[in-house]
């Protein structure tokens, strides 16, 4: 499968802070790529390099085939970036945002008109063309945001925490959004700390860890490497007390519960109940993050 975005020992520093330490990355085209990591650990500075705002020290990026350091402009012509912060003028209406977008890009006055109304219908921001931005909710306004991004065609986008500060249907809304460009076509790489969105979105998913990738594969690839089902122990109240992953075998069920069982928790709650249910990838992340901690103690984690 063509390669969209490809890295080979991505390195960045910040005065004496490894920001990334050796990246190495493949994203296929028409895919969604998930970024996963907590704060600090390097996912906007990898976007950043991607897409030409910063250089790295060394290694090897390519985006659309062509290098960021030596063809930044054959780059830029490539790809969209929608940041952390809508960029959009709240003064403005909704269609005067996207016209003024279109005439800066270089389009005409009826093609940057044209192109408007469709990016209006495609993101179900029609009945709110004619209104400021500075009346928009935040869901409608990263939609708008996103719009902006996607005034010139482009082969790849990039979306460096989209939802950050969305309420449920909001970041539910920009989810269906995405899903659909990519489904047109559109290879879309996403940061983010809601690992629900990366499950629901993402076709490959890479946990960034300390400046490096930690685990990279499918949300179910990920999951089982913690376990075929996770044990749970929970108090009457349905507080959750002690947790323990399993293959998911009769046997490792009934070790986990017998160990559930000999915890210092079970003796001191009454009442206690044990559930079963599938690992999610809070787990993953929790599990993976704490062995790259474990195994890789010399790295200083980003700010």
């Amino acid at each position: 499968m063509p390669v969209a975005i490809d890295t080979h020992g991505l390195r960045k520093r910040f005065g004496k802070t490894d920001v990334l330490a050796g990246l190495d990355l493949s994203v296929p085209t028409g895919s969604v790529f998930a970024l996963l990591g907590p704060n600090g650990a390097g996912k906007t500075t990898t976007i950043n390099i991607l897409t030409t705002l910063v250089r790295p020290d060394s290694g090897i990026a390519r985006v659309a085939g062509f290098d960021v350091a030596s063809a930044p402009e054959q780059v830029k012509q490539r790809i969209a970036l929608t940041g952390q912060s809508a960029a959009v003028d709240e003064v403005l209406t909704g269609i005067e945002n996207l016209v003024m977008m279109g005439r800066l890009s270089g389009l005409g006055r009826h093609a940057a008109r044209d192109r408007a109304a469709e990016l209006l219908e495609r993101f179900d921001l029609t009945e709110a063309a004619r209104r400021r931005v500075g009346t928009y909710s935040g869901g409608m306004r990263r939609r708008l945001d996103l719009a902006l991004s996607l005034v010139v065609d482009v082969p790849i986008l990039f979306l460096d925490e989209p939802t950050t500060g969305l309420d449920t249907r909001s970041r539910q809304e920009l989810w269906r959004v995405i899903r659909s460009l990519a489904e047109a076509g559109t290879t879309v790489f996403l940061t983010t700390q809601y690992l629900e969105e990366a499950d629901r979105l993402a076709d490959r998913i890479a946990v960034l860890d300390r400046g490096r990738i930690a685990a990279e594969g499918t949300a179910d690839e990920l999951k089982s490497r913690v376990g075929g089902v996770v044990v749970e122990l929970r108090s009457a109240d349905g507080a959750l007390l002690l947790e323990l992953p399993t293959d998911g075998s009769v046997h490792g069920l009934r070790a986990a519960i017998d160990e559930l069982d000999r915890s210092p928790a079970a003796a001191a709650a009454v009442g206690a109940q044990v559930a079963i249910r599938r690992p999610s990838l809070d787990d993953v992340f929790l599990a993976i993050t704490a062995r790259a901690a474990a195994s890789a103690p010399e790295l200083i984690e980003s700010k």
